[in-house]
């Protein structure tokens, strides 16, 4: 199986059930080094006149280092058969171990970004905006119970360069 590319305004899945319940892989670095992690939250939409992903990244986690230092990043989305690879690298971390070790994913690169092959969708994107996520400015004080440790996100909005759809 292999992928093609995609204009956003054809991507099939619904996004809410995509990020929230399927979850997602967030990547980025260079072939000599990069991290991913596990994420459902974020999104896509509209924004500047272009398609856009944000995604959320706390300070705290290994892969901040790297979505802060490149340019760009990918959003991986698989089907149901991966989810037990999803759940090791949402709850290992990379600084510590080769936590892609046993999952069976395999990582390539698309101009430089690094995704994986046993995909179903990924999002090329290129970063456009960040900024920290502040209790401050929450407008439902109920949010700051999601941040006890006050470990919050950095958001990140990226523009969809890219998206690869996998064919059967």
């Amino acid at each position: 199986m292999a992928f093609v590319q995609i204009s956003p305004l054809d991507i099939r899945e619904n996004v809410f059930q995509a990020v929230e319940k399927q979850w997602m892989l967030i990547t980025a670095g260079t072939p000599e080094r990069y991290n991913t992690m596990t994420a459902s939250w974020g999104g896509m939409g509209v924004l500047w006149n272009r398609p856009v992903s944000f995604m959320f990244v706390r300070h705290s986690r290994y892969t901040f280092q790297f979505t802060e230092r490149e340019d760009a990043y990918s959003l991986s989305f698989f089907d149901e058969s991966h989810r037990s690879a999803l759940t090791k690298l949402g709850t290992l971390s990379g600084r510590d171990t080769d936590k892609l070790a046993g999952t069976g994913l395999h990582t390539v690169f698309e101009e430089g970004v690094p995704y994986f092959e046993e995909a179903q969708l990924v999002l090329i994107c290129k970063k456009l905006y960040a900024s920290d996520i502040s209790p401050y400015q929450f407008t439902d004080p109920a949010l700051n119970d999601l941040y006890t440790d006050h470990d919050y996100h950095r958001m990140y909005v990226g523009e969809v360069v890219k998206v690869l759809e996998r064919q059967a």
